[in-house]
This record gives structure tokens, C-alpha cells and sequence, in this order.
């Protein structure tokens, strides 16, 4: 029998304006070819310490307990869950898309009782609806989206903060694409504990997930009867490992997407936050824009939508996955579809980190609207472009 041959790997050019990962910033990619050390070497240990400090200015936060968790961002949403939540107890899980449900899940799994307070995928939460949650339970964790990855709602957190804690309970965020592309402050609005991922806004590969939790959270977690159930995910050891002087082995950590993501922070640092999050604004402003002069309306709820991500519905009779094959095959342009309730119904562009910028804008209009032409839809020949550029000019 002859051997197999297989090919070299040679992966297309993508420009990736999905709901993530988005494309890698060039000087972040030379990162990742940077010679490898041990994952207990000085130097490695001093690119920790600049990782840690430059998570910290992302996350407007002063805790010491911020550092990146090795896995994807489903291993941050798995880490805060379990470290917080203990069999029996009560947790409210603000539902309104898909990663509200994952949440709920893994809530469950640790035995936890998930007390839903659920919204139309699209809308935001309710703060009158956490209050009454709070009021009828036990709960000591309320668990929330902050940017909804699967509709593009940016929920409001500070009043849902407030009475979180006027009920003493810990308010637990999902940051995955809100992170380096939307206004977050940590401190100021009271998170306890939230976490992220590297591969969205903060133009980074998949594979680490940045946490942060402050003293309250830790104290909670320090004190619980019953151990952390999962040895890997458990803050408490991986603090010594990340935030303690003697940085005692906890495991080996993926050393080359440390030099990514410490790299991705320098590069956001030297662009300035705030600036970032002005950049992230225009380019959204731009997009949507262009996209309501080509007559395609927006899903997520007007006032409350996320500057990373734009969610749009399919207009009538347009087959889904005929235009997102027209733009990945013909254009070489990546968008997203709907998940679970909204599969088929919506398509998700995100402008992220190194994407969200003028030429990202133009270029998708310009492929959507020869996307949407071939499969019929009427539109008036460079109306979204123009209506862009009066935004970006």
C-alpha cells in the first residue's frame, strides 16, 4: 500500500471580519517566531510580569489577581465559573444569546442552581429583571455578557453593578469582545471578576484567556468549602505560578502566545485605550452607516450596540451562506452567520483590534454589495461606500 502524501500546509489569505479570531498584527506575528525559552527562565519570567502589568491597563483594574489563563476564552468563562461557584448555590445568569446559555451550563455543571434572567437575543438586559432575581434568591454571583458575541448587544453594567452589590453579591463579566475594543473599566464599574480572550480586539492568536478578580472574588474563592474542582482552572494556584514574586511552577505554560499577547498589550498601550476604543467607535459608526444606505437593517438594539461587532439581518429571500461563500471565495473576506435561535437569520462583521480601521469598511461594503447583487437584492450601486466615507472623512 503506498504511503499517504500529504501536502504543505499553506493556509489562505483571510481578511478575517468575523465575530473572531481577527487577522494578527504583523509585529505580534514576528512574536510568535521569537526563540523559545524554558517557561521558568528569568527572561520568560519578566515577560510575565510585563503581561500581567499591561493586562491590568486594559482592564482599567488594580488587582493583583490579573493574569492570562492558558486556553481559549471558553477556558476563561469555565476558570470564573468554577473557582466562584460551589454545589448548591444560587446563581443569576443573564441570558440573552448564546453565550448566556454557555454560562448557564457550566454553572450547572458545578452544581450550581442557574437562576435565568432572560432577554430577546438582541435586546439587553434588564436591570428591573436582576433585581427581582436578586430579591427572590440567595444568590451570591450574578454572571453577565458584556459584549454578546452572537447578537452585537453592548450591555450597560454600572447600575447592574450597584445593585449586585447593595444584595452583597459578586458580579461576574464576560469581556471576550468587549476587551481592548470597547469602553471597560474594571474598577470603576465595579467587576469582580471578569475574563476575555486573546483573539479578538487585541489582534492576538486563540489560546489564552486573560482573568482578572479582585480581593472580594479571591476571598470567596480562598475560603469555599469544597476545593476548586478543576486542579488546572483553579486561581488560587495559579496566582503563585503568574503574580507571586517566586513564580513557583504550575505548568508549562504556551510560552510563544505569552510573547504574542505581551506583545498585542505593548502595541495597545502605545496606541493609548481610550484611543482605541474612539477607533473601534468610528469604524462601527462608518459601517453601519453604509450598511442602512444599502437598505440591510441591524439586529442588536438601537443605542446598546457593541463597536467590535455589527450584527445584521439577512434580508428576505437572500440564502445566508450564499453570500458569505461569495465573500469568502471571490473576496477572500470572512463574516459570520447566526448561532443557535439566530443561525441563518443574521450575519456578524466584527471590526477588531488591527481590522477595525477605514480600508476594513470599505472593503466589506464594496464585497457585500456585489455579494447581495448577484443573489438579487436591489441596491443602488455604491451607495454604502459613499455613505461610509462621509463618516470616516
Amino acid at each position: 500500500m503506498a504511503k499517504k502524501a500529504y501536502k504543505e500546509l499553506r493556509p489562505p489569505e483571510r481578511l478575517l471580519l468575523g465575530a473572531g479570531p481577527s487577522n494578527i498584527d504583523p509585529r505580534v506575528r514576528k512574536a510568535l517566531t521569537s526563540p523559545i525559552v524554558e517557561h521558568l527562565d528569568p527572561y520568560f519570567m519578566e515577560v510575565m510580569d510585563d503581561t500581567v502589568e499591561l493586562l491590568r491597563y486594559a482592564f482599567k483594574t488594580k488587582n493583583r489577581i490579573t493574569l492570562p489563563i492558558s486556553g481559549t476564552g471558553s477556558a476563561g468563562m469555565e476558570s470564573a465559573i468554577c473557582n466562584l461557584v460551589e454545589k448548591g448555590d444560587d446563581v443569576i445568569v443573564c441570558i440573552n444569546g448564546f453565550f448566556g446559555g454557555r454560562m448557564k451550563e457550566m454553572v450547572q455543571r458545578c452544581g450550581g442552581n442557574a437562576i435565568e434572567v432572560k432577554s430577546e437575543w438582541g435586546k439587553i438586559i434588564r436591570k428591573e429583571e436582576v433585581e427581582k432575581a436578586l430579591a427572590d434568591s440567595n444568590a451570591e454571583v450574578v454572571a453577565i455578557v458584556h459584549a454578546e458575541t452572537s447578537t452585537g448587544v453592548l450591555q450597560p453594567l454600572k447600575e447592574i453593578s450597584k445593585l449586585v452589590h447593595q444584595y452583597n453579591a459578586l458580579l461576574l463579566v464576560d469581556t471576550v469582545t468587549s476587551l481592548g475594543g470597547c469602553e471597560l473599566n474594571v474598577d470603576e464599574y465595579g467587576i469582580d471578576l471578569c475574563y476575555s480572550a486573546s483573539q479578538k480586539c487585541l489582534s492576538c492568536p486563540p489560546g489564552l484567556a486573560p482573568i482578572t478578580a479582585n480581593e472580594k472574588a479571591m476571598d470567596r474563592i480562598r475560603n469555599r468549602e469544597a476545593k476548586v474542582q478543576s486542579w488546572y482552572l483553579d486561581l488560587s494556584t495559579i496566582e503563585e505560578y503568574w503574580v507571586e514574586n517566586n513564580h513557583a511552577y504550575h505548568h508549562t505554560a504556551p510560552i510563544l502566545l505569552v510573547y504574542a499577547l505581551r506583545e498585542s498589550l505593548r502595541l495597545l498601550y502605545e496606541e493609548g485605550l481610550e484611543e482605541r476604543w474612539r477607533r473601534h467607535k468610528k469604524s462601527c459608526s462608518a459601517l453601519i452607516k453604509g450598511l442602512e444606505a444599502m437598505g440591510v437593517k441591524m439586529h442588536a438594539q438601537e443605542g446598546y450596540r457593541c463597536p467590535a461587532l455589527t450584527a445584521i439581518k439577512v434580508p428576505e429571500k437572500i440564502e445566508d451562506q450564499n453570500v458569505r461563500g461569495t465573500l469568502r471565495e471571490e473576496f477572500g473576506i470572512t463574516v459570520s452567520g447566526g448561532l443557535g435561535e439566530l443561525k441563518g437569520k443574521i450575519w456578524r462583521i466584527g471590526l477588531m483590534g488591527i481590522n477595525s480601521n477605514r480600508r476594513s469598511v470599505i472593503l466589506v461594503l464594496e464585497a457585500l454589495e456585489q455579494a447581495l447583487k448577484k443573489e438579487g437584492y436591489p441596491l443602488k450601486p455604491g451607495s454604502g461606500v459613499a455613505a461610509a466615507n462621509k463618516v470616516l472623512s
